[in-house]
């Protein structure tokens, strides 16, 4: 079974920066990628950035150029650096794996870590 963790939320102010963290644990006979997703208040889940099992990374077009998705398989690690924050990046941001429809496993999801950008 997979376990995931993500930290590094905070509060700032617009035009400021963070890097989040998500650190992955256990073992899967499934293959998988990573994601980042965020949920605004009142708002549906919003896909952020994800990486497939290939090394393709993709963005949403509301963060493309602000937002660098990266990762360390020796530690294993995903990081999201963010800059050009944005009062409306504010949301919970979540951390999971990503699996295809046949996949036999279920996706892992973290606790989720908090940021908050004021103007």
């Amino acid at each position: 079974q997979v376990q995931v963790v993500e930290f590094g939320g905070g509060s700032v102010q617009a035009e400021g920066s963070l890097r989040l963290s998500c650190v992955v644990s256990g073992y899967s006979e499934c293959s998988y990628g990573m994601s980042w997703n965020r949920q605004a208040p009142g708002k549906e889940v919003e896909f952020v950035s994800g990486i497939d099992t290939d090394g393709r990374i993709r963005y949403a077009d509301s963060v493309k150029g602000r937002f660098t998705m990266s990762q360390d398989n020796a530690k294993n690690s995903v990081y999201l650096q963010m800059n050009s924050l944005k009062p409306e990046d504010t949301a919970m941001y979540y951390c999971k794996t990503d699996l295809p429809d046949y996949s036999d496993c279920m996706a892992a999801w973290g606790q989720g870590t908090q940021v908050t950008v004021s103007s």
